[in-house]
């Protein structure tokens, strides 16, 4: 019984680009907890009694935990209950969001035949598998889109005047 081949090393170029998108991604996650935060808190109203205050943070208690297309999902739905303008096309870059960070975090790399490219070896649920090689440059361009999403959901969240907090920024004395 042969090993399993070791994976290829992924070039320099490849890697920071992965890296950094996936680190986009988890701002992205942040981001979006932030809103449903906001903007869920935004409408219980200011009269909210304790046991709609009480239902509304054990949510967000389990909002903590939830994965990048559960995040999307209860996002969508809070921006088409606040009624936000642009809410269609949000949701679909959400959602091409959700498939590129799947393929990205989730796919085996193997070098391509044009140099500098790389296959991503992934079936997703479908069983369809990713048909295109990717460059450095390709990681790149997913990762400016998901901060230029992520931006218009922040400040969607800011403009609820409830700004949630963030990860890791406690206030200490």
């Amino acid at each position: 019984m042969s090993l399993p081949r070791a994976p290829d090393r992924l070039s320099d170029e490849m890697a920071q680009a992965l890296g950094h998108a996936v680190a986009g991604f988890g701002f992205l996650e942040e981001a979006l907890k932030r809103a449903i935060f906001s903007l869920t808190r935004q409408g219980l109203g200011r009269d909210a009694d304790d046991a709609a205050l009480q239902k509304w943070l054990r949510r967000m208690e389990e909002i903590a935990d939830d994965s990048l297309g559960t995040l999307i999902d209860s996002f969508v739905a809070a921006i088409g209950r606040a009624r936000i303008d642009d809410r269609h096309l949000l949701a679909e870059a959400l959602t091409e969001i959700r498939l590129k960070r799947n393929l990205l975090c989730h796919a085996s790399w193997r070098p391509a035949e044009q140099p500098g490219y790389w296959h991503p070896t992934f079936i997703n649920t479908r069983g369809e598998r990713y048909p295109d090689d990717m460059s450095a440059g390709d990681i790149r361009d997913i990762h400016a889109t998901t901060l230029r999403v992520a931006r218009r959901v922040v400040s969607i969240m800011r403009a609820t005047g409830i700004d949630g907090e963030w990860a890791g920024h406690d206030d200490e004395d």
